[in-house]
């Protein structure tokens, strides 16, 4: 018989207050979560599921981040499948060696080559594709042995990376562009074949290998591809923009038509997100070209303009035709220029949303929109504090990484949080659970839909763009009907059983194959 003081509900208590007890030293609670993973894993999950506002930030943004800078050095045993470039001509033999072939249902995989906003760290990239499977899991309700974490080491060109002894990886640059399409080619080939059931999300690659190797597999690898960087950035900033748009609309009085959306930050993320945010405007009955021409791009070199020389592949569709005076390059001339409803940052520069710029916003806007996005909260372009008091309290906020509520003449405000975690784990999920052969453009906007439909009224009266984070679960559950329900339509779904079945009975099919840890936290 177990003693009264080891009953898991103790259990349970007692681990929370352990991992409480290491104060504000977030990377040792990231080690402590990681150790209580492997060796109890319900427990994990119980704690996380009963506390996500307090255990998230500690297993993704914004620790995670420093986790993986540090990854070669907190590093105690594998949990995930490392393949190199050395595999190569060996990938299946290599995938084969994991234990859980069968049950395997998700993959996040990543080159390790742009890590948040910490650019290349190699290997050390590890930890993001677990703790984004530990958010499918806990999410959604994805069974943590259908998960599998991958890195791909194809070397790395970070200095410290190459000079540090310890290091996990490969000590030697990164292979050029066709080396690596010839090794992406075989993996996706190798996954297909020893994990046929499985969705794979690429995560965290660069800029141009992230639209690259999404448009080279989405439509033709033997296995469903999608990009969390392009497509669940831009699903969950979409739909935080829906919600937020008709705010500022009622303030304004202006028609949803008429927002204007001004990114800082050219990179995949912001291109992907500005590829969704269209979607608000074709919604609204506009074409394609004029839903574009509501766009606006800054980069590095200023506004961006389709007369400029070089200008990358990906940042064409979104250059501006209609300006041909000399090249703007501040954000306040260019907010100037523009007057935008909405300003996005995914530029990862701390604080490029001055006091000048917000309060500027704030003028041309009764209820300006301002979602500094860039993770971590060390390179978000404003904190939330700072928006709630530049605007008075007018602003409509939403950032990547999480914030505390602000009081501010006694009022307090809650900020939004454009975490991934509430639409990728659904998308995911709906996938799978529908055996789709590809991820549509559809299924992303319809879970991005989805997630803006979810508040509650409760919510909606505190003027909250996202529902809270304890209810992912739940959001989760109706984002995987809804994508279900647009694969039947889009006839990309292989599971006959759930072809006729209504929407009721189709969120009641998800509820019932959704994972929940045995541990009881009460």
């Amino acid at each position: 018989m177990t003693p009264p003081a080891l009953a898991q509900n103790n259990q349970y208590k007692r681990t929370l207050l352990q991992l409480r007890s290491k104060g504000e030293r977030n990377l040792e609670k990231y080690i402590f979560l990681s150790s209580l993973k492997q060796y109890d894993e319900d427990m994990f999950y119980a704690i996380l599921m009963a506390n996500m506002p307090e255990i998230c930030p500690l297993i993704y943004t914004p620790t995670v981040g420093e986790a993986c800078l540090e990854f070669s050095h907190i590093f105690r045993k594998p949990e995930g499948l490392y393949v190199s470039i050395e595999d190569k001509g060996n990938i299946k033999n290599i995938l084969k060696i994991w234990p859980k072939k069968a049950e395997t249902r998700i993959t996040v995989v990543t080159d390790g080559s742009r890590i948040l906003g910490l650019g290349d760290l190699g290997v050390n990239g590890m930890p993001i594709s677990i703790g984004k499977l530990s958010l499918y899991i806990a999410g959604a309700g994805f069974k943590p042995e259908s998960t599998l974490p991958i890195c791909l080491d194809l070397g790395t060109n970070n200095p410290k990376n190459l000079e540090d002894p310890l290091y996990l990886g490969l000590r030697q640059k990164r292979v050029g562009d066709a080396e690596m399409d010839a090794f992406m080619d075989e993996f996706m080939d190798a996954m297909a074949e020893v994990f046929p059931k499985i969705l794979v999300q690429f995560e965290d690659f660069s800029t141009e290998h992230a639209f690259h190797y999404l448009d080279r597999y989405r439509h033709t690898a033997k296995v469903p591809v999608f990009n969390d960087d392009i497509q669940g950035t831009g699903a969950v900033v979409l739909s935080g923009f829906v919600n937020a748009a008709k705010l500022s609309s009622d303030a304004s009085g202006r028609a949803l038509t008429d927002h204007k959306v001004l990114f800082l930050g050219a990179g995949s993320a912001g291109v992907g997100v500005a590829k969704q945010v269209m979607s608000f405007f074709t919604l609204q009955g506009m074409s394609e070209a004029d839903a574009r021409n509501r766009i606006y791009f800054i980069d590095s070199q200023g506004l961006i303009t389709a007369d400029r020389p070089k200008l990358q592949e990906h940042k064409k569709y979104f250059a501006r035709t209609d300006y041909s005076g000399p090249p703007l390059k501040g954000l306040s001339e260019i907010i100037d220029y523009v007057k935008p409803t909405a300003l996005f940052g995914l530029s990862t520069m701390k604080g490029a949303f001055t006091q000048e710029v917000v309060e500027k916003m704030a003028v041309l806007n009764p209820r300006p929109i301002i979602f500094p996005l860039s993770n971590p909260v060390s390179l978000s372009e404003c904190e939330f504090k700072e928006a709630i008091e530049w605007t008075d309290g007018k602003v409509i906020f939403a950032s990547g990484s999480p914030f505390l509520p602000y009081t501010y003449k006694g009022k307090e405000y809650y900020p939004g949080q454009g975490n991934n975690m509430y639409v990728f784990p659904g998308i995911g999920f709906g996938g799978v659970l529908a055996k789709c052969t590809h991820v549509t453009n559809s299924m992303v906007e319809n879970g991005s839909l989805a997630l803006a439909d979810s508040l509650t009224q409760e919510e909606r009266d505190l003027g909250m763009i996202y529902p809270r984070l304890t209810r992912v679960r739940e959001v989760s559950t109706q984002i995987a009907a809804r994508v279900i329900h647009i694969a039947q339509e889009e006839k990309v779904d292989r599971n006959n059983v759930l072809r006729n079945m209504d929407d009721h009975a189709l969120l009641e099919y998800v509820q019932k194959r959704s994972w929940y840890p045995s541990v009881k936290t009460t």
